[in-house]
């Protein structure tokens, strides 16, 4: 208790002398950020008034604020707020404290959840935050006010906190000027924001190519030189990040930046090797075109389709190798999935239901080449022949299969009974006979 007592008065006591130099914000009327409050939220907004009728402040934050100003329409809202978690819970009968490393509130209103966090202090003591030995935060609830929660954002662009009943943005460290100008800025000392938490690095690159933002100098230069801490973040949140990257809708500017970069060694262990392979890379750059214009298209995209043809090219030399030391196909198809996604979990985890859709889409694969009897009707049957059947498509406009495969399958998909019989192959190989039984005598009780 004494313990608990003198490190509140420490804390009291550097707070006077610390923050005496946090920025003001400068205040953007509507008139001037013309945001319009018709692609905001209703959740969002309910969430930001009940707050402010409960006596806390409240504001849209961060990303939402940034693309609104964009003229992107957000698609996740945040809100930031001097009410802790547990006052938050309060508030909202329909909410949820969550996490460890940030202490979160889930807000849910029907199908969407609203993400409240407390405005985030300074590091003044030993025990705020929890680091490890290359200075990454593991663990961080210390609480503060909106200046210091603004200095803790990661770039100007996204220090930016809009309130919905003034309808003014609060702009703290010149965000909005950077948007203008096009450029993506870190706040403080990159070199230690990216050692707080090497995840900001990928986020640089996602955030520059999604928004067509270029990176500032001394916010780019760090990054090469730093990419090794990434082996020191956990495999979950690595994961999550690089499906954000690869689902933007602008991966293919994402993954030139990750090789410009230097950072996509070692994220997917096996990526850079697929990318110097030029069939590999062929294959890879056409999916990830494939899925960006599904989502710039307002389509969704699957997460276990994309991982599969990022890792394809491995798994088909896996199997190859597999089958030449004299193993079975399908046996060796199966070893060689394996092998492919326990290698790739040493680095990024993948979450096992995407694993497992993975692998019936490989392991699809040779059954398309099967096109006699029974077996393509039985194909057309399986819950994922579409997947793998895109998949397919995938492999023979890269080069890999001839073309003319995927032309049979899109014409037996949609054929009549007569012409689907037609179109059958005949049964490889000799068909064998099947021998009759001999025709048992007895001659004088003896079989013969």
């Amino acid at each position: 208790m004494i313990k608990q007592f003198l490190q509140k008065v420490f804390r009291r006591r550097v707070n006077v002398n610390t923050h005496t130099q946090l920025p003001a914000a400068q205040i953007i009327q509507a008139g001037k950020h013309k945001i319009n409050q018709k692609h905001i939220s209703q959740a969002a907004l309910k969430t930001c008034d009940q707050l402010q009728k409960a006596g806390f402040q409240a504001y849209i934050v961060g990303g939402a604020v940034r693309d609104l100003l964009l003229n992107h329409p957000p698609k996740d809202f945040d809100v930031a707020t001097n009410a802790t978690p547990e006052q938050v819970h309060k508030v909202f009968r329909r909410s949820r404290i969550i996490g460890r490393r940030f202490r979160l509130v889930h807000v849910l209103w029907g199908h969407e959840t609203i993400e409240v966090s407390t405005f985030r202090g300074h590091h003044l003591s030993e025990g705020d935050a929890e680091t490890n030995d290359s200075g990454r935060i593991i663990r961080d609830n210390v609480f503060g006010s909106i200046e210091e929660d603004s200095v803790r954002r990661d770039f100007t662009a996204n220090a930016l906190y809009y309130d919905p009943k003034r309808q003014e943005v609060l702009d703290f460290h010149h965000g909005v000027a950077d948007i203008r100008a096009k450029t993506l800025r870190m706040i403080g000392d990159p070199l230690k924001r990216y050692q707080e938490d090497p995840v900001r690095m990928l986020r640089a690159v996602r955030l520059s190519a999604k928004l067509g933002l270029k990176l500032e100098r001394e916010t780019e230069a760090p990054i090469r030189k730093l990419a090794n801490l990434l082996e020191d973040v956990p495999p979950s949140r690595l994961f999550d990040e690089m499906l954000k990257l690869f689902l933007s809708g602008h991966a293919i500017e994402s993954i030139n930046a990750l090789r410009a970069q230097q950072l996509h060694h070692g994220l997917l262990p096996l990526l850079d090797v697929v990318l110097e392979q030029p069939m590999g890379e062929k294959f890879v750059m056409l999916a990830l075109k494939n899925t960006d214009e599904r989502i710039q298209a307002g389509k969704s995209s699957n997460p276990s389709f994309l991982f599969a043809t990022l890792l394809w090219h491995e798994v088909l030399l896996a199997w190859q190798e597999n089958q030449k030391r004299g193993e079975h196909m399908i046996p060796a198809l199966h070893e060689a999935m394996n092998e492919v996604i326990d290698k790739q979990a040493e680095k990024m985890a993948i979450h096992n239901r995407y694993t497992a859709t993975m692998k019936e889409i490989w392991v699809m694969q040779p059954r398309f080449e099967q096109r006699s009897g029974k077996r393509p009707y039985a194909l057309l049957t399986n819950p994922k022949y579409r997947a793998g059947y895109d998949f397919l498509l995938l492999r023979c406009a890269s080069g890999e299969l001839p073309q003319a495969l995927g032309d049979w399958w899109t014409r037996f998909a949609d054929a009549g009974t007569d012409e689907r019989t037609a179109m059958l192959l005949p049964e490889s190989g000799p068909k064998k006979r099947r021998r009759k039984p001999r025709k048992k005598t007895s001659v004088g009780g003896e079989a013969v």
